[in-house]
């Protein structure tokens, strides 16, 4: 059974990453790639560089010319967002709002709906796993309205607390702000029970789906969530492109946030009436063939098949897990494969050795060709709370990678320990870091 359903998921791989022309490339000359940083970006199939390349070849605004260059742009910008819906299972495309990410996404839903919603004695309720995306927003929302922003905590296995959560949100919760899987922790979160406590208190729920829509089976009606954000080039799409969902009626009641062209009924030189969704929240020139590119990539999802996905990258998961916990001195974050809803194929770790640091076991690995993440993810709070004080190394997998690529980088990752463990290689010093141009620029973030 576990060798059929190897060679199946192996074959997924196989069959995909001649797809992705990056994959072929070599970190240096006679370094073959091995890319492992889905989680920060995803490289991107032909299919969605061709449909950038067309966009830009034959190049038209939307939504204003009546020539057949401008309607053909307008109809294939429209199409993305058709494609995002059938996606994520939106009753309508006009429920999608393209924004510039899922950043911008947040963002909106902060000053738009949080400027409308919340006030004095009010709370947000969020997760200390969450990035900063999902809580600088929140921070700047409830300072603006008096309200108050509350973080839930981590379980003992590394996983939400549900109980803390449970303790937390009251009446005056008025939103719960939640990654579906985090960027670091590598956890699925329980999305549905978090729902359902949540409209209980009289909450809305937005859904961070970055790290979940490009690896995972996301419905928003069986999640039943009123808002979901993503980032387009997590999900092998452009950078510069992301969405908005939210229900129809929540939307239409949202006021404007940025004012210009596009979002606009009427302009008069004392008023002006504003658009219906989506184009009241799309002001100026759209990114057109960005969102194109992630209409694209959304058809190619669709086309692969998010089920095969989420079944081949469960495999991937469990065997990073497996790999890593084998290796000595490893500190991995999170909780295990087994426990709760699952993780995703993504491990965060330190190293028990006080002079073993993240950003030098980046360092050594790119020199190996294999490409990781070192830093803080953007979630210093949750580093914080790990007791990670100079952030993490992260591997992250995606479905074009394969288990022998896993066993690549562990055996690597070895030698690279032994290495840093004698003193030998670029060590990172904390108290300059400065003074190693290679590690310090990683920490920042």
């Amino acid at each position: 059974s576990s060798s059929s359903s190897s060679s199946r998921s192996n074959t997924l791989a196989d069959k995909l990453r001649c797809d992705f022309p990056f994959l072929h490339s070599e970190a240096y000359p006679g370094v073959p790639l091995v890319y492992l940083d889905s989680a920060a970006t995803s490289q991107k199939p032909s299919c969605v560089l061709q449909s950038l390349t067309g966009h830009y070849e034959h190049a038209a605004n939307v939504h204003r010319g009546s020539y057949a260059f401008a309607q053909r742009a307008t109809e294939a910008f429209e199409s993305a967002r058709a494609s995002v819906a059938r996606l994520i299972g939106a009753a309508s495309p006009q429920e999608v709002v393209f924004t510039s990410g899922a950043t911008d996404a947040i963002n909106l839903v902060a000053q738009s709906w949080g400027g409308s919603n919340l006030g004095p004695g009010d709370e947000v309720l969020i997760t200390v796993m969450e990035h900063h995306s999902n809580i600088v927003p929140w921070q700047l929302a409830c300072q603006r309205a008096g309200a108050k922003i509350c973080f839930v905590e981590l379980a003992e296995d590394g996983g939400l607390d549900m109980h803390d959560f449970k303790s937390r949100i009251s009446h005056r919760t008025k939103l719960v702000a939640v990654a579906h899987v985090s960027n670091v922790l590598g956890c699925i979160n329980p999305v549905k029970d978090i729902v359902k406590i949540a409209h209980t208190s009289g909450a809305k729920v937005l859904l961070d789906a970055c790290q979940s829509l490009p690896h995972l089976q996301v419905d928003i009606n069986k999640l039943g969530v009123d808002f979901l954000v993503a980032s387009g080039h997590k999900m092998y799409g452009p950078t510069g492109v992301g969405f908005l969902w939210a229900h129809s009626e929540i939307l239409k009641a949202m006021p404007p946030w940025k004012g210009g062209g596009e979002m606009i009924t009427q302009v008069y030189t004392d008023s002006s009436t504003y658009a219906d969704p989506p184009a009241r929240f799309e002001a100026g020139t759209p990114p057109i063939a960005q969102a194109v590119g992630l209409g694209t990539a959304c058809e190619y999802l669709l086309s692969v098949g998010l089920d095969q996905i989420e079944a081949y990258e469960k495999e991937l998961a469990n065997h990073l897990w497996k790999s890593l916990s084998a290796v000595e001195g490893l500190r991995l974050f999170g909780p295990p494969p087994h426990a709760g809803d699952g993780r995703a194929a993504l491990v965060a770790f330190t190293h028990e050795s006080p002079d073993v640091y993240a950003a030098d076991i980046a360092t050594l690995l790119d020199g190996e060709g294999i490409a990781i993440r070192s830093g803080y993810h953007c979630a210093q709070p949750l580093h914080r709370a790990l007791g990670a004080d100079f952030g993490s190394a992260r591997v992250s997998c995606a479905f074009y990678n394969t288990r022998e690529e896993i066993d690549c980088f562990v055996k690597k990752l070895r030698v690279v320990l032994e290495t840093l463990m004698s003193g030998e290689g670029c060590v990172f010093d904390p108290d300059d870091p400065d003074s190693c141009h290679c590690s310090s620029d990683r920490m920042r973030s």
